[in-house]
């Protein structure tokens, strides 16, 4: 019996051993299973608490999981294997700066955990630390060469910084030498610069069966297969596949619409009228770009950090984390002390903000915040940055939801059925046009396909909305070498392309999507 089990029966050990087989699988039913059979005796175990706590995690309880896993820590407080725990459960529930520091601590206490290394570069790249990440992802590999989604990671951060060539080159690499690497597919799949051909579709399909594949390779694997299957003009299976990957990743959790539409609802009401802040020019420095994901918000970022005056800083936590710190400061969840501050504290809490971003403004005078869920805070930035500006984007409604349903994207668990794309599609663009309306010179609604249609045009506008003058470089977005580490990145390095839609293409098909969205059935 390995030493974290010591203090358990032998029949115990092998339901823990079993769990443990069946978390590391995906299997989250069935590693609950076996700790439900588990005598109360037992069930404060740390090894139990940490199963326990891993099941939360993948359930989207993240607040229970860590709550658990902190109860089995104190009985192990200097066991590294613990500590990688809890730094993942962080980062799952978003608090990347507390995730960080513990697994800092993990590879303190056991510096040859490739393990840790990962999920270090992995915590660094959600916190826009590139250069930290990169060491970190190094160090893994380093450590375990076949550490293949560190490798795939890596992989990605080519891809960020424009080499999309090598980063080809080492997706083949991973994949060549584990076929079944979800992560190296769905990197290989993504990168849009060349089509994956039928002998990736029979390999990809071969990998489904490999009984090595993790539920969470099954799921990339399939988001790749699908856009092969896209590329090759069979959109039925590539419906076909999306439906299985996103069905393989609803088991874990649900996504709760009727609940989410309430809360969205009430928030909106809590910033209604948006409370005063002691400053009315506080945060003139930022401009958030926000939104559904796959709305043309990557696009709107590289057009404005194509401005001499403009850093574009990517998907930035700190807006979140801010509002998490004061969430624990009062021991409260956000918004439900919102009544309770004054215009000092919402001035206090844009200070902090500007504080935790201030690396952004070294070299140029303004940055974009580009998280597109920031959307739902905009009352808080309204209350916090009273003098940042906002731009909602909004894209047709169909083209957004069938694109966020093609893409793989972590802890967007809305995306994985079409009611609950439409349902969050439609809080969205209701947040977006409240307060376009509540503050049209602070929150622009953006459009894209009119972007698209004349870019000459809408381009000076976006800058002048922003208090820019324009510059011809604005309009060569594409030749802007910066990192961008989204989706579309790919995509922004190119010359705008006036038709982007997709829907066409799968006609009927998508009659269940449109309507869910309230729009007409498909005419041909």
């Amino acid at each position: 019996m390995t030493p974290r089990l010591v203090g358990l029966s032998q029949q115990a050990a092998n339901a823990v051993t079993a769990a443990a087989t069946a978390l590391d699988a995906g299997r989250v039913d069935e590693a609950s299973r076996q700790l439900a059979a588990l005598p109360a005796a037992h069930r404060e175990h740390p090894e139990v608490l940490r199963m326990q706590a891993g099941i939360h995690g993948m359930r989207g309880q993240h607040q229970d999981a860590i709550r658990c896993m902190r109860r089995a820590l104190a009985h192990r407080p200097d066991d590294p294997v613990y500590h990688n725990t809890l730094g993942t459960l962080l980062g799952q529930a978003g608090d990347y700066d507390s995730a960080v520091t513990t697994l800092r601590r993990t590879c303190e206490l056991q510096p040859d955990m490739a393990n840790a290394w990962y999920n270090l570069g992995v915590m660094s790249t959600r916190c826009v630390r590139n250069e930290e990440a990169l060491d970190a992802l190094q160090r893994a590999v380093a450590l375990e060469p076949d550490h293949m989604d560190a490798r795939a990671l890596l992989a990605d951060m080519l891809r960020m910084r424009g080499d999309a060539d090598g980063a080809a080159r080492e997706y083949r690499r991973v994949i060549a030498e584990r076929p079944w690497a979800g992560m190296a597919w769905w990197g290989l799949a993504d990168l849009k610069t060349m089509p994956l051909d039928d002998r990736d579709i029979t390999a990809m399909k071969a990998a489904l069966q490999q009984p090595a594949a993790t539920a969470d390779d099954q799921i990339a694997i399939g988001f790749a297969l699908a856009k092969a299957f896209d590329d090759s003009q069979h959109p039925a299976e590539a419906l076909d596949a999306l439906a299985r990957a996103n069905a393989l990743a609803r088991q874990r959790q649900r996504w709760n619409r009727t609940g989410y539409s309430a809360a969205i609802k009430a928030l909106n009401e809590a910033f209604t009228p948006v409370p005063a802040n002691a400053s009315n020019t506080l945060g003139r420095e930022v401009v958030f770009i926000v939104g559904l994901p796959r709305s043309g918000s990557t696009l709107v970022e590289q057009i404005l950090a194509s401005h001499s005056s403009v850093a574009g800083a990517g998907e930035l936590p700190d807006l979140p984390q801010v509002l998490a710190e004061e969430s624990r400061r009062r021991g409260l969840p956000f918004p439900r002390w919102v009544d309770a501050m004054t215009p000092v504290d919402w001035e206090r809490l844009g200070h902090r903000y500007l504080e935790r971003t201030a690396h952004w403004r070294r070299e140029r005078s303004l940055f974009t915040d580009k998280l597109p869920g920031n959307w739902i805070y905009i009352g808080a930035i309204r209350a916090m940055l009273p003098g940042a500006r906002i731009i909602g984007c909004r894209r047709d409604p169909l083209e957004t939801c069938l694109s966020c349903y093609r893409q793989r994207m972590d802890n967007n668990e809305y995306t994985r059925d079409f009611e609950d794309l439409a349902s969050f599609w439609h809080d969205c663009d209701r947040s977006l046009r409240h307060w376009s309306q509540q503050h049209p010179d602070r929150v622009l609604h953006h459009d894209y396909e009119a972007l698209l249609a004349n870019a000459p045009a809408r381009i000076p506008q976006l800058l002048a909305f922003c208090g820019l003058p324009f510059e011809e470089a604005c309009l060569r977005f594409h030749e802007n070498p910066r990192e961008v580490r989204s989706p579309s990145a790919t995509q922004v390095r190119q010359p705008l392309r006036t038709n982007t839609a997709r829907a066409d293409r799968y006609g009927a098909l998508l009659d269940p999507l449109r309507q869910a969205l309230g729009l007409s059935p498909w005419s041909g």
